[in-house]
């Protein structure tokens, strides 16, 4: 059984350094995102912002992963791997980046919209949100994981949201990746009691069609089996006392 571990408030604060600076990320994107910027581009500045705050990238190398944004567009819902392709108006733009700081990992996702979008595509990805911030003010002591799974079910089933069932939110710290997995679906099971000092990378993804997801030949880019377009939103949180907090904030 993976152990889940609690961080001590020295640890949230080097998380909460290494969130910092994936916000700042975040918002430098989304004020370069425009047609024609190349996706090489976004991922360049991203990385020379991470490294000039004095971070590592904690995507680039992962698994032999190649850069330091994933940049998942229109239908691919995650794992996107930034190139010469160029961003065109009308598309969804999805952008996830991790950074760590003193060996401490933040993450975080937010979907964007270049251009104008037909009312459901822009809806898609506010609900997206919503459902991310449905299940963050979940994450609270004494709840469950499951707490949180039913939470950012609510948002996405009853509106017809295909909710991504393949990639899940997760455990973060020392790791990108730690215990205990946060589905964004109800599973049956109540899952792990919340305790003050864990730490979870909550992500729905949300799509307009199925759930079902498949991969691309380059074996990271995760695309919806319909071509439906899909959007992904994630926060890295610390359960505290006083309920959730999010570490990845400017």
């Amino acid at each position: 059984m993976s152990i889940v571990t609690r961080k001590s408030p020295r640890e949230i604060d080097l998380m909460r350094r290494a969130g910092r600076i994936v916000a700042e990320v975040l918002a430098l994107v989304e004020s370069e995102l425009r047609p024609g910027i190349s996706t090489a581009a976004l991922d360049e500045m991203a990385e020379r912002h991470i490294r000039d705050a004095g971070a590592t990238p904690s995507f680039k190398g992962y698994y032999d992963y190649p850069a330091s944004l994933c940049i998942s567009i229109d239908d691919e819902v995650v794992h996107g791997i930034p190139g010469e392709r160029q961003v065109r108006g009308g598309q969804v733009v999805s952008i996830d980046a991790g950074a760590i700081w003193q060996g401490y990992h933040g993450d975080a996702a937010r979907t964007f919209v270049v251009g104008d979008v037909p009312d459901p595509v822009r809806q898609l990805v506010d609900d997206t949100r919503l459902g991310l911030m449905a299940g963050i003010a979940a994450a609270r002591p004494g709840a469950h994981i499951g707490d949180i799974s039913a939470a950012v079910e609510a948002i996405g089933a009853p509106a017809g949201y295909g909710v991504v069932r393949q990639y899940v939110g997760h455990g973060i710290g020392t790791r990108m990746h730690e215990a205990p997995q946060v589905p964004n679906y109800t599973t049956g099971q109540r899952g792990l009691k919340l305790v003050p000092g864990i730490c979870l990378a909550i992500e729905p993804m949300f799509t307009l069609g199925t759930w079902e997801c498949d991969v691309r030949p380059d074996g990271w880019t995760v695309v919806t089996r319909d071509g439906s377009l899909a959007a992904h939103f994630e926060h890295t949180i610390a359960i505290t006392e006083d309920g959730p907090e999010i570490l990845t904030s400017v």
